[in-house]
């Protein structure tokens, strides 16, 4: 049996928003894959429960005639990964959560609890950092729009104020239109571990896959844009900007992706822990660099 003490359950957003307003304390409660296991822990803080499980909104999950995809805070990790399947597209958010512990856990775990339990080393954190997500937040008297990057700030701590919930996750077309994108982790076992280190890349050529020919091959193997993201890697899951901003304008080859691998590491700061000594992490670090940057080029027509 497990210790909670109080326990609403929440009909709609604006229930669940008032909920919320009334009672600082409470926490929220969807796939409950984290929080049952803090329960059963003994933490304290996770007594009072507002359970959003069957909240209609949270569970949209579409793509717009403009390409923009909505992924509601309550859609589970399992329908997640067939729905982006089937379009074909987000490859790497697609890889993330797919490694998101085992099929019992995907089957109940939230996109929005992945994201808002502040782990470093959430699987989706990654692959959503590249693709410049961004979070819809709303509370009783107002609604913000919160960029994935600026969202976390600290281990377990995100962009949340009292009595505010993550509705939506928004992914813009020309984030993952015309790119390529891998995601890749690291971990101690194959399946059902939390990762050491967890690696995110999308690519832009400057000319889409399919303008690809002999005699553009030199123009088409540019890269326009790289974004390149790590878990475990630093307080919070983190883009690394000083890579970025190296790769803008370069030839996508070998060369760029050992400069690539030489520099990622001055905008993470990866620890000692018993999971993994820090020197570790940065061997596996600029290893990821190599091997993921080189996919997301490939996929994204490249040829290395």
């Amino acid at each position: 049996m497990f210790p909670v003490e109080q326990y609403y359950k929440a009909d709609s957003i604006d229930s669940a928003c008032a909920y919320l307003a009334g009672h600082p304390d409470a926490r929220l409660i969807a796939g409950g894959t984290d929080v049952l296991i803090r329960l059963r822990e003994g933490k304290p803080d996770f007594r009072h429960l507002v359970d959003i499980q069957s909240i209609a909104a949270l569970q949209q999950l579409t793509i717009d005639n403009q390409g923009r995809i909505t992924i509601g805070a309550g859609v589970t990790v399992s329908r997640l990964i067939r729905f982006l399947e089937r379009h074909k597209v987000c490859t790497s958010l697609i890889e993330g959560a797919s490694s998101l512990g085992g099929p019992q856990v995907r089957n109940m775990a939230t996109l929005g609890g992945n994201i808002c339990n502040g782990a470093p080393s959430a699987d989706s954190a990654a692959p959503l950092l590249t693709l410049n997500a961004t979070l819809t937040v709303q509370s009783q008297h107002a609604t913000r729009v919160v960029p994935m990057e600026s969202f976390y700030q600290g281990p377990g701590r995100v962009d949340l104020k009292p009595g505010e919930l993550v509705t939506t996750i928004t992914i813009d077309a020309g984030q993952y239109r015309n790119t390529g994108s891998h995601f890749y982790k690291y971990a101690m076992r194959k399946a059902m571990d939390i990762a050491t280190i967890g690696c995110a890349v999308t690519c832009e050529l400057e000319n889409s896959p399919e303008l690809v020919n002999s005699c553009e091959l030199e123009n088409s193997q540019r890269i326009k844009a790289l974004r390149i993201a790590y878990t475990v890697a630093a307080p919070v899951p983190k883009r690394c900007r000083t890579a970025e901003k190296l790769a803008e304008n370069r030839i996508a080859d070998q060369t760029l992706v050992e400069d690539i691998a030489a520099v990622v590491l001055e905008d993470l700061s990866p620890r000692n822990s018993w999971r993994a000594a820090k020197d570790f992490r940065e061997h596996i670090i600029r290893t990821l660099a190599r091997r993921v940057v080189t996919e997301a080029i490939v996929r994204a027509g490249g040829q290395l």
